[in-house]
């Protein structure tokens, strides 16, 4: 990592640690639904903190650099549409009380900054060691792409969703005791006995956390097809992920009217797998242009989504908010 990367890591982290510290310590001490007002402000924030930080690589570090950041920033952003989609199906699954979606999100997303850093320096650790498996990666996101253009529509996947089919939480069922009570927004507690016991709000962030592991399988080497720089991508990617919980407040009630945006996603994978691809033959992408292709496929998915109706039997549908 570069001196000036150095520096810049620890402003970084400064923004981060405050702001999880006045998120919990003072903003939200009590528990209370976030009003959808507030959530797009504090969304906005956070892209004008990204946005602010991506001009100061690119004035401290370099152009290049920074055409990278925001080009894995806006991949990792669109990209976490997805979860926000699913963490909204587990939350309703276990009947979470929505003044309580604040907590569990924020612990969600404190988790997934802890494992993704490792994920991503793990990841930067290996691709530096051997090259080759960013060719691998490259092939991943290509086929994961292209099986994304023909996967089933929202409805069918509702249909077909089962958390209790999760790997991580049966065994978590096996070997920990839980309760089916409400009890509030506490993950565990102690019964007459002393035992610990588990809630199903702990079952709900194990949930969302292997959820968010899941998709980063999608989404680390997506970023990887973007920058080799761990800075670059670690940094674009957690800024992404802390603006997730506020995006998830926005979205949660108008998600399915961007109905063509997953598909978008998938040129957008099949995009960055080929140009990890085409290095193999020493054709190169640049930064500009594949910044120019991605924002360009995510604009028209969304302009199509709103100008062309979905049909009939769609439309009848109840919307995923109530």
């Amino acid at each position: 990592m570069l001196p000036e990367e150095k520096i810049l890591f620890i402003v970084f982290g400064t923004i981060v640690a405050a702001y999880l510290i006045l998120d919990l310590g003072f903003f939200h001490k009590k528990a209370s639904v976030i009003k959808t007002k507030s959530a797009f402000l504090e969304t906005s924030i956070w892209v004008f903190i990204s946005i602010l930080f991506g001009l100061t690589i690119r004035f401290y570090i370099g152009i290049p650099q920074s055409y990278e950041f925001f080009t894995a920033y806006i991949t990792e952003y669109a990209l976490s549409v997805d979860n926000i989609f699913v963490i909204l199906l587990i939350l309703r699954y276990f009947k979470v009380k929505e003044i309580y979606y604040h907590h569990i999100l924020f612990w969600g997303i404190l988790g997934a900054i802890i494992f993704r850093a490792v994920f991503i320096f793990v990841g930067a650790y290996v691709i530096h060691h051997f090259h080759f498996i960013l060719y691998i990666f490259g092939a991943f996101l290509l086929f994961t792409g292209i099986k994304m253009l023909f996967v089933k529509d929202v409805d069918d996947e509702t249909k077909e969703f089962n958390p209790e089919d999760n790997l991580v939480l049966r065994i978590a069922k096996k070997y920990l005791n839980f309760s089916t009570q409400d009890h509030g927004d506490h993950f565990w507690f102690r019964d007459a006995s002393g035992q610990l016991v588990f809630t199903t709000m702990f079952m709900c962030l194990l949930l969302i956390e292997t959820t968010d592991l899941i998709f980063a399988v999608d989404s680390i080497p997506a970023v990887f097809g973007v920058s080799n720089d761990e800075f670059i991508v670690y940094t674009s990617n957690m800024f992404a992920v802390m603006g997730l919980r506020s995006m998830f407040f926005v979205l949660s009630s108008i998600i399915d009217k961007f109905y063509l945006l997953k598909k978008g996603l998938a040129i957008v994978l099949a995009f960055i797998g080929s140009k990890m691809l085409l290095d193999i033959i020493h054709i190169k992408i640049s930064e500009q242009l594949s910044l120019l292709v991605i924002l360009s496929i995510l604009v028209f998915s969304i302009i199509l989504s709103i100008y062309i109706p979905q049909d009939e039997k769609k439309q009848s549908k109840e919307p995923l908010d109530n």
